[in-house]
C-alpha cells in the first residue's frame, strides 16, 4: 500500500514540444461562454484557466481589455455580474470545501498589487459562511442570496444596499434562488417541501417573502415530475417566466405568467430534452435541444408559432448559448476529438484564448447494447494504433448522478486514448438526456441499478472484440467513483482495475458528514436516512462488499470535499489496509476536485503510473 500526500505541483520546464500531447491538452488556455451584464452588454465575466489556475476574469468588449478579478490558490469559479456592469460578485471559500461568503469588487478595480487597487469587500454584510444556494441581482442593487448550511437547511434573504439581510424563506429540505424578475418586484424559488429532492416545485414571491404564486408538478411529493426556473422575460413590464417542466416524459419549456396563472404550451417538437432561455428583447428563445449524447441549437417564436429555426452549429455538444442584445447568438462548443471554441452565429470566434491549442483527440463511436432496464447508449474511444482490438479498456464512468456524457471535448479519456487504451462511457440509468423514465430508474436499488448497465456494455466490449477481458479498468469521479468501488466488490471477477477518485466509499458515513443538499438527495434516492433505511444503504455502500474486492484499487480525494467527505474515504482504505489488499490513496489539499491544472495532470500522471504497473502487459508488449 502506497501513501500519497498532494503538494501544488509546479508547471513543467519543458519546451512545448517535447509534452506529451495528453498534457498539452490539458495545459492549453481555456475560456468559458463569457456572461454579460444585461444593461451593459459590453461588460462580461468568464472563467479561464491562463495562469494554470481557473480564475474568474472581467472583459471589457468595447476596448478589449481583460483583467483577472480573483487570484486564490485552489481557483475559483462562482461568479456574476450585476446589472449595471459596475460590479463582479464571487463566491470566496476555504480551498475548494464550498462554504463561504460572497465578495465584490468593481468592474474595473486594478488587480493585486497594482496602485489604488481596492480591497475585496462583502456583498452579503450580515450573512456568515454557508454553501450556496443561488444569487440574483436587481437594478437597484438588491440581491436575493440563497444560503444552505446543516443547522438551518435552507434560508433565503434579501440583501438592500446599506440595510440588514431580511430573511425571506426558511426549510429543512433543499431550495434556492431561481430568478429576479426584470423591475425585482418577483422572486422565482425552486423548492422541494415535499421532501423529493429530485423533482422541485416553483414559489413566486414578493421580496417581502409574500407569495404570488405556486407551480407543483409533484402534487405534493405524490408524482415525480419536476420544475426548473429558466428566467423571467428580461424587458419592463413583463412578469412571464419561462420554466422547465417533465410532463410529456422530458424537459420542455412552458412560460408561465405568475401574476394572473395563465400557462403557454410550447410546441416546439424537437425529440430529447429541451431548455430555452430569453432573446434580450423577449421575442423569441434560443433553445438547447440535448438528444442521445449531442446537443444543437434552434430559435422558436412563441407568439408567431411554427416549428422553430436551426442556429448552424457543426456536429458535437454545445456546452452552453446565449443572445445578445442585436440578435447573434454565442456558443461554446466542442466534440470529443476537437477542442472547445467559442463561436458566433456572425461566423467569429468571440473569445480566443492566447497560448498554444490543445492537441486533437479521436472521435467517438455510438454503441447501443440492451440492458435490463432498456437500450444503454454508451460513447466509444479507440485508439490510433493499433488498428483493431482487442484493447485495453478503461470504462470511465461520468459522475452525478444525474449527468451523462456527450460528444464533447475531455482531456482525461483522451489521455487514455494516447496510451493505447479504448476507453468506453456508459450512460446508464439515472442519466439525464434520454427521457425522465431513465432518469428517475435510480431508486432505491442505488449504484446497483446503473452497474447492471455498465456491466451489459461491458460484456459487448468484450464480445466485439473491442476490450480485453484480462484488461479491464473500471474508473470514475465523484459518482463514477463510487461506482468504481461498489463495482469492484459486487463484480470482482469482472475488472482488473480500479481508479477512484473523490468517491463515495462508506454510504453511511457519507450521508452524516455530507453537505445538507446531498442528504436530501440521498433520502430521495434510497428512501430515507441510514436509520430508517438501513438495508437500503447497506446494500448500495462500497464498505459492505470491501472484503471480495481482488483488483488492485487506486483512490484520490481532497481532504476539503463536502460532497464526498474524507472520513468515509479514510473508512473504506482501512479496511483495505487490514485485508493487504493492493491499493494506493492519493489526498490532496482542495475540495471535490481541483481548480489547478498542474494539479489535475499530476492526477492523471498517477493514475497511467498505476495502471502501467499494475496491468497485465499485453502478451510480447513491455505494457501500455
Amino acid at each position: 500500500m502506497t501513501e500519497i500526500t498532494g503538494s501544488t505541483p509546479t508547471p513543467s520546464d519543458q519546451a512545448p514540444a517535447s509534452v506529451p500531447e495528453w498534457e498539452q491538452r490539458f495545459r492549453a488556455p481555456r475560456v468559458s461562454l463569457p456572461d454579460w451584464a444585461e444593461d451593459a452588454p459590453d461588460r462580461a465575466l468568464f472563467i479561464s484557466n491562463a495562469t494554470g489556475t481557473y480564475e474568474l476574469y472581467a472583459w471589457d468588449r468595447a476596448t478589449g481589455e481583460q483583467r483577472q478579478v480573483t487570484d486564490r490558490p485552489n481557483g475559483t469559479t462562482d461568479g456574476a455580474l450585476t446589472p449595471d456592469g459596475e460590479s463582479v460578485w464571487w463566491f470566496d471559500d476555504t480551498d475548494g470545501d464550498e462554504f463561504g461568503v460572497w465578495m465584490r469588487r468593481p468592474f474595473h478595480a486594478g488587480g493585486e498589487g497594482e496602485p489604488g487597487a481596492p480591497v475585496d469587500e462583502p456583498a452579503a454584510p450580515g450573512l456568515g459562511p454557508a454553501y450556496s444556494a443561488g444569487l440574483a441581482i436587481g437594478r437597484d442593487g438588491t440581491a436575493v442570496v440563497g444560503r444552505s448550511t446543516d443547522e438551518d437547511g435552507t434560508t433565503i434573504h434579501v440583501v438592500r444596499p446599506g440595510a440588514e439581510p431580511v430573511e425571506i424563506y426558511r426549510h429543512r429540505e433543499s431550495a434556492g434562488v431561481g430568478d429576479l424578475s426584470h423591475d425585482g418586484t418577483l422572486i422565482a424559488l425552486e423548492h422541494t417541501e415535499h421532501g423529493d429532492a429530485m423533482h422541485s416545485a416553483l414559489r413566486v414571491v414578493r421580496p417581502d417573502g409574500t407569495t404570488v404564486a405556486e407551480l407543483d408538478d409533484t402534487e405534493g411529493g405524490t408524482k415525480e415530475l419536476g420544475l426548473t426556473v429558466l428566467g423571467f422575460a428580461p424587458v419592463a413590464g413583463d412578469t412571464r417566466l419561462l420554466v422547465g417542466h417533465q410532463r410529456r416524459g422530458r424537459w420542455e419549456p412552458v412560460i408561465w405568467d405568475p401574476t394572473t396563472g395563465e400557462e403557454t404550451d410550447l410546441a416546439i417538437g424537437l425529440p430529447g430534452d429541451v431548455v430555452a432561455e430569453w432573446y434580450p428583447d423577449a421575442s423569441a428563445l434560443l433553445v438547447v435541444h440535448a438528444f442521445e449524447a449531442r446537443s444543437d441549437l434552434w430559435r422558436y417564436e412563441p407568439g408567431v408559432g411554427g416549428a422553430p429555426a436551426r442556429v448552424e452549429t457543426p456536429a458535437g455538444s454545445v456546452s452552453g448559448a446565449t443572445a445578445r442584445p442585436d440578435g447573434t447568438v454565442e456558443y461554446l462548443w466542442s466534440s470529443a476529438a476537437q477542442p472547445p471554441v467559442i463561436r458566433s452565429t456572425s461566423g467569429a470566434v468571440v473569445l480566443d484564448p492566447p497560448g498554444a491549442k490543445a492537441p486533437a483527440s479521436v472521435p467517438v463511436e455510438d454503441v447501443w447494447v440492451d440492458g435490463p432496464g432498456g437500450r444503454v447508449h454508451a460513447l466509444v474511444q479507440r485508439p490510433a494504433a493499433p488498428a483493431e482490438g482487442p484493447f485495453p479498456t478503461v470504462f470511465e464512468i461520468h459522475g452525478g448522478p444525474t449527468w451523462h456524457d456527450s460528444d464533447a471535448f475531455a482531456s482525461g479519456p483522451a489521455a487514455w486514448v494516447d496510451h493505447g487504451y479504448a476507453v468506453v462511457r456508459v450512460n446508464y440509468r439515472g442519466s439525464t438526456g434520454y427521457g425522465r423514465a431513465w432518469t428517475d430508474a435510480l431508486k432505491h436499488r442505488v449504484g446497483l441499478i446503473e452497474l447492471e448497465d455498465i456491466a451489459a456494455v461491458r460484456e459487448w466490449a468484450v464480445k466485439s472484440g473491442l476490450a480485453d477481458p484480462e484488461r479491464l479498468v473500471l474508473a470514475g469521479g465523484s459518482w463514477g467513483g463510487y461506482l468504481t468501488l461498489l463495482g469492484l466488490g459486487t463484480q470482482p471477477d469482472a475488472w482488473a482495475l480500479g481508479l477512484a477518485a473523490v468517491p463515495v466509499a462508506d454510504y453511511v458515513t457519507a450521508y452524516h458528514d455530507e453537505m445538507e443538499d446531498l442528504k436530501a438527495m440521498d433520502r430521495t434516492l434510497l428512501g430515507g436516512t441510514p436509520e430508517e433505511v438501513p438495508e437500503r444503504f447497506e446494500a448500495s455502500s462500497p464498505l459492505t462488499y470491501v472484503d471480495a474486492v481482488r483488483a488492485p484499487v487506486y483512490i484520490s480525494a481532497g481532504v476539503n470535499d463536502p460532497r464526498c467527505p474524507i472520513r468515509q474515504v479514510e473508512n473504506y482504505v482501512d479496511r483495505l489496509k487490514e485485508r493487504d489488499t493492493v491499493h494506493e490513496v492519493y489526498r490532496y489539499d482542495a475540495g471535490h476536485g481541483s481548480l489547478v491544472v498542474e494539479e489535475r495532470i499530476k492526477q492523471v500522471r498517477l493514475e497511467l503510473d498505476f495502471a502501467r504497473r499494475h496491468l497485465s502487459p499485453e502478451p510480447g508488449t513491455t505494457g501500455a
